[in-house]
């Protein structure tokens, strides 16, 4: 395939991205981005604040700190 026929393509393909619009699920897209699921999030709200949480509050660069 020659670059004009390439490129008509993809700039065919790039408008139906940008003009076609499904009916979004609102809660698949939450628990892709969160990463957790229905009973993950449930039950981080009742046990409160997770493994992961104490993790991300942890000081990045106290791995690298001098102690000499």
């Amino acid at each position: 395939m020659g670059r004009g026929r390439q490129k008509a393509k993809q700039t065919k393909v790039a408008r139906e991205l940008k003009y076609y619009s499904p009916g979004t699920d609102y809660r698949a897209l939450e628990q892709e981005l969160t990463g957790h699921s229905r009973t993950d999030i449930a039950t981080d709200s009742r046990h409160g604040a997770s493994r992961s949480d104490e993790v991300e509050d942890r000081d990045p660069y106290a791995d690298w700190s001098d102690d000499r």
